[in-house]
């Protein structure tokens, strides 16, 4: 995927766990894992827009383009 998932490093960086962040958003540890480990498809804004504010980020410090083309996104 050339949109990579920076949001353990976020996490670190505050020292806030993933339950905490899911306590706060209201998703599901699940959810937020496949988030995490870059394979989900898509985010919703709004998920987005609760994630940076608890953290205190950007969208560009959780979400990061590599400059390559998907090659899923070819076909």
């Amino acid at each position: 995927m050339a949109i990579k998932v920076c949001l353990d490093e976020v996490l670190k960086k505050k020292n806030i766990t993933s339950k905490e962040l899911c306590k706060y958003i209201g998703i599901t540890e699940a959810n937020l894992s496949i988030l995490r480990s870059g394979k989900a498809r898509g985010i919703r804004f709004g998920t987005l827009n609760k994630i940076c504010h608890y953290l205190d980020c950007d969208v560009k410090d959780i979400l990061v383009f590599d400059g390559k083309e998907d090659e899923d996104e070819k076909n």
